[in-house]
């Protein structure tokens, strides 16, 4: 029996027993490059990422079974916001520099983490940080001004609150499928199993596996060349459906998501803001959440502005409210509204993209894949694609939406 970890032990990626203190110990790879660095030669091939993937690997704080592996991803916001919004506070020339570079930086970092096909917290860690931040400033740089009366104090709670349980939600299973086909049924429902033998991803597989489901619907068929067409068309269809990554057959509209690496039902997108895909059974947990932060959003910009630009409007006063340098406690604030302006603008047009995509009944992922194919129209000066294929009417895409992942009603083999 092996022995408990003390708080500062863990097991490292090589499944050795390693200790907190020995974290600079034991690093061939950092000892060799630091060495060819000394004497300027060049670092072999596939270095530098395994000295990161030991760095990472080390980088934990004690707890009570052993010591836990900390994201490096997660820090970098909770130190950089602060800093950054307390120097633009100090001049409005600063401020326009840093909220400015941000969003010019944030973007940067998506574009290179989804290259690598990586999956981050830090676009998490930055919305939940940013989030309590904005709210920590609220509380003690505005409300002791007097103008905020208690009620709005807890409206606007109540809707930090609200929008983090949504979040929760949206975090949930966003309807994953199972990458073993052996406890799949046939699309026929009635019939034989698909092969429950674990299918490779070649042709022969996937040809097996699709004669099987189709054969057994069509085996009292008596039209030949009707069974053959229909046989073609399936055969068409189950290629395309097919994930080789999966290895299954996937269900109209899912997709494969190449950062969480398996299959989701109506898979729209990944978002980096939940660090999760929306699929089937949270895109409207995902509306909520968007919606729910962009009221709080607006809310709480109104009642800074109001506050610090005293008899201002709202609109005015985001671009000109003077004396706000003045005192560093309205400079603070004033760069904290503008930060939020910055992001509400940015999740306003998310959330407008996915109400116009519900509107048509499309997702991200089909209109991405309309575009490439050539296969859909650009509507409303190109912020949405119509694929056609799927769209029945603005009413019935709606209903359709707010009854997504109930359950289904099963059909016989002679209904279908």
């Amino acid at each position: 029996m092996e022995e408990p970890l003390c708080c500062c032990e863990y097991i490292d990626r090589r499944g050795e027993k390693n200790h907190l203190v020995a974290c600079c110990c034991d690093c061939e790879d950092l000892d060799e490059g630091c060495e060819r660095w000394l004497t300027c030669r060049s670092l072999p091939p596939g270095t530098l990422e395994r000295i990161a993937d030991t760095i990472l690997d080390r980088f934990r704080i004690p707890w009570l079974k052993g010591a836990i592996k900390i994201n490096i991803s997660l820090l970098p916001p909770l130190v950089l916001l602060p800093v950054f919004l307390h120097v633009a506070a100090l001049h409005f020339l600063l401020a326009l520099v840093i909220l400015t570079s941000l969003p010019v930086v944030v973007l940067w970092y998506y574009y290179l983490t989804h290259r690598r096909k990586g999956r981050t917290l830090f676009f998490l860690s930055l919305g939940l940080f940013s989030l309590g931040y904005m709210y920590y400033v609220f509380l003690r740089e505005v409300v002791p001004r007097g103008h905020v009366g208690q009620t709005q104090v807890v409206i606007l709670t109540c809707g930090l609150i609200l929008m983090l349980v949504a979040l929760s939600q949206a975090k949930r299973d966003p309807g994953y499928l199972a990458s073993q086909m052996s406890n799949d049924k046939s699309p026929c429902q009635g019939s034989n199993d698909l092969p429950n033998r674990k299918i490779l991803g070649s042709s022969n597989g996937l040809h097996g596996a699709a004669v099987s489901g189709i054969a057994s619907c069509h085996a009292k068929n008596s039209d030949a060349k009707g069974y053959s067409r229909t046989l073609a068309e399936g055969l068409d269809r189950a290629k395309e459906d097919w994930c080789t990554k999966c290895q299954l057959i996937r269900p109209p509209r899912a997709g494969h998501c190449r950062l969480c690496g398996i299959c989701v039902r109506r898979l729209d997108h990944h978002c980096v803001w939940i660090n999760s895909c929306v699929g089937e059974r949270n895109h409207r947990a995902f509306i909520l959440v968007l919606s729910l932060f962009l009221l709080t959003s607006v809310y709480g910009i109104t009642l800074t502005l109001d506050t610090i630009c005293r008899g201002q409007n709202m609109f005015i006063a985001l671009f000109y409210c003077p004396g706000t340098y003045a005192d560093y406690s309205s400079a603070l604030s004033f760069t904290c509204v503008w930060y939020c302006a910055i992001v509400t603008a940015g999740m306003g047009y998310i959330l407008l993209i996915q109400l116009l995509n519900i509107s048509y009944n499309v997702t991200e992922r089909e209109a991405r894949l309309a575009l490439r194919e050539d296969t859909g129209r650009r509507l409303l000066g190109g912020i949405v694609v119509d694929t056609g294929k799927y769209n029945q009417g603005f009413l019935y895409n709606w209903g359709q939406f707010l009854t997504l992942g109930s359950p289904t009603p099963q059909h016989s083999a002679e209904d279908v």
